[in-house]
């Protein structure tokens, strides 16, 4: 998209950060807000980390980097931070009590014209947008992990949601280069309904003694073409978060095939949530 939009992110953590870096890194204005001033330190330093990658991979010049840093401005006065958006992207954690009190302060101070995009992996659009007074212009955008890289947006649309919403949202994400799947309102949408319950399956494989976690990984790696295993890709997403999903999509559904493994809650429980904490199935440096 070539005209410059003014854009909130809602939510510091690893998804925002990415999202904010993306639309500052094709010419927009992001405001980026975070109740905590932590974290939103840290999802700044990431940005500059993840930028200098870029340079030392000579796909921006050190001038460059600092001009897309300058566009993204940090802060935790929210009202502030959309009261002129065009669009607003809310990317906090998968909890819908959360997502909706941020979606009614989102109706309160944003223009009305203002779209309001949730990242949600899973939670129903509709459910979100019920929380506002302008459910035509609500929707989903479920960035991939890590952002600036990934290619997918998964745009979901909610029951309410309209064909102009529909079209602005998708001529958005591919200003920012990517290409969009467009999926319908059920829990999990395309991306988690179909990926968790094989997350799920190779924690049972192992749970059960089938096989180790690495065969598990090796097998669907080189067998299925999957670019890593399973086991591999839970620690990625965080343990955390699939069980959270797994658990919306077993409410959901009422469906026992989304019942998260035991070991799965089990290692929640020990903090062994993967990556981000140092140990998930693997160790991590």
């Amino acid at each position: 998209m070539s005209d410059s939009l003014r854009v909130a992110v809602i939510g510091a953590g690893t998804m925002g950060n990415g999202i904010a870096q993306t639309f500052a890194m094709h010419g927009h204005s992001v405001n980026l807000v975070d109740l905590n001033e932590e974290a939103l330190e840290r999802g700044m330093s990431t940005i500059r980390r993840s930028l200098e990658r870029f340079v030392r991979k000579e796909k921006l010049s050190a001038e460059q980097s600092e001009e897309i840093l300058g566009r993204i401005q940090p802060t935790t006065d929210l009202a502030g931070a959309v009261g002129e958006v065009r669009i607003a992207v809310e990317a906090v954690f998968e909890r819908e009590d959360v997502k909706r009190g941020i979606f009614e302060q989102l109706d309160k101070h944003a223009p009305s014209g203002a779209i309001l995009a949730s990242n949600t992996s899973s939670i129903p659009i509709t459910r979100l947008a019920a929380a506002t007074g302008r459910p035509e212009k609500v929707i989903g955008m479920h960035f991939m992990n890590p952002v600036p890289i990934m290619k997918l947006v998964e745009v979901i649309r909610g029951n309410r949601t309209s064909d102009e919403t529909l079209a602005e949202t998708v001529r958005i994400a591919e200003g920012l280069g990517k290409t969009v799947g467009v999926a319908r309102d059920y829990a999990g949408f395309v991306s988690n309904r179909v990926l968790m319950p094989m997350i799920n399956e190779a924690a049972f494989c192992l749970y059960e003694g089938i096989a180790t976690r690495e065969d598990i990984d090796t097998i669907m790696k080189l067998g299925m073409n999957h670019p890593m295993g399973p086991l591999t890709l839970a620690d990625f997403v965080g343990i955390d978060v699939v069980v959270e999903i797994l658990d919306i999509l077993y409410r959901d559904f009422g469906d026992p095939k989304f019942r998260a493994c035991p070991l799965l809650r089990k290692m929640v429980e020990a903090g062994k949530l993967g990556r981000k904490t140092g140990e998930g199935f693997y160790a991590y440096d």
